[in-house]
């Protein structure tokens, strides 16, 4: 074959040029559809759900912003007066109060313990559940499950017959240890005790939420990337902390944002573990608030301490937004 039969050969053909005047125009290249009026399709299929949020959210918040600038208590309730504007005055009682900040306090310590002791049991348990048998883990799995879907009520009724002092099954298990006398111990004596017994019922019921997600988040976890870091000399904690750990940050992220806000909120648990009428040293935000509102009727200060507490919720919030756009933009 000649070298002008081997270059016509391997040369592929090119499409001729349409002829001038043809009217024939390059095709174009591919590329995304528009559609007009697209906009305002997805605000459409929002819009029962934004109105539900709006019916169910909009005015208890409305209501609460306006009561916390008025003195409301018993007669305003029933008529007999008109409720009466302060201003900001029941924000000055609450901040100049040290009982307040006490409890402020004490609900961030709260909030803290129960978050840190609900991620690094939830990391643990998902770690474990990716070296077990396919059989353990449904096993695992269902457990979670029951104890995720178990009310709150239900649950802090085992807690108060688990740590009864009378008829209490941990005391009777710690008397069996040699030289510990637990029988009629009463854990609500104190208020440290007791906040440590309700902060282990608040993890023991957010700890399935979160092994679920972090075992689902633990899936996506390259398995070359893992092989990579042993080969290169890392042991089980380098792998976690170079490999599993920045995968999973979002997730984390989340997790831990969304534990603060179920934390900072906790009510039946407390309200229920001290037959609705929790103690000076066993109050939070939600029940100091519960208590000045319908306990004392007084319904304008009650309602600025929610208030509060609202508005450091939206300050996690904040922060949780911030982390979640610097990872994007990272990404």
């Amino acid at each position: 074959m000649s070298a002008a039969e081997t270059t016509t050969a391997t040369v592929p053909p090119t499409r001729p040029s349409p002829p001038p005047g043809t009217g024939a125009a390059t095709p174009a290249k591919p590329g995304r559809k528009r559609t007009r009026g697209g906009g305002g399709v997805p605000w459409l299929l929002l819009a029962p759900c934004l109105l539900i949020l709006l019916l169910v959210l909009g005015y208890p918040l409305v209501r609460l912003v306006t009561l916390s600038f008025q003195k409301f208590g018993q007669p305003q309730l029933w008529g007999f007066k008109d409720p009466e504007s302060v201003g900001f005055g029941n924000f000055s009682k609450i901040l100049g109060d040290g009982e307040f900040w006490t409890v402020v306090v004490r609900t961030a310590v709260f909030a803290f313990s129960a978050v840190v002791l609900t991620m690094v049991i939830g990391m643990l348990v998902a770690l474990l559940l990716q070296r077990v048998s396919g059989w353990v883990k449904t096993l695992v799995n269902i457990a979670l499950v029951a104890s995720w879907g178990m009310p709150i009520i239900v649950a802090t009724a085992i807690f108060k017959w688990l740590f009864d002092a009378d008829y209490g099954v941990l005391n009777w298990l710690l008397s069996r240890l040699p030289g510990v006398d637990m029988i009629g111990h009463n854990w609500f004596a104190s208020g440290p005790q007791g906040l440590a017994v309700i902060i282990l019922l608040v993890v023991w019921g957010a700890v399935p939420f979160v092994v679920i997600t972090l075992s689902a988040g633990l899936t996506q976890v390259p398995k070359e990337l893992e092989e990579a870091a042993r080969l290169d000399g890392a042991g089980a904690w380098g792998v976690f902390r170079f490999v599993t750990l920045p995968i999973l940050k979002p997730i984390i992220v989340m997790l831990t944002t969304l534990s603060v806000i179920w934390d900072m909120g906790v009510f039946p648990q407390v309200f229920v573990m001290r037959n609705g009428h929790p103690e000076a040293e066993f109050q939070l935000l939600t029940t100091y608030s519960y208590d000045k509102a319908f306990v004392v009727n007084d319904y304008g200060t009650g309602s600025a301490i929610a208030l509060v507490t609202v508005i450091l919720l939206l300050g996690v919030v904040a922060v949780y937004m911030r982390q979640m756009l610097k990872i994007g933009e990272v990404e």
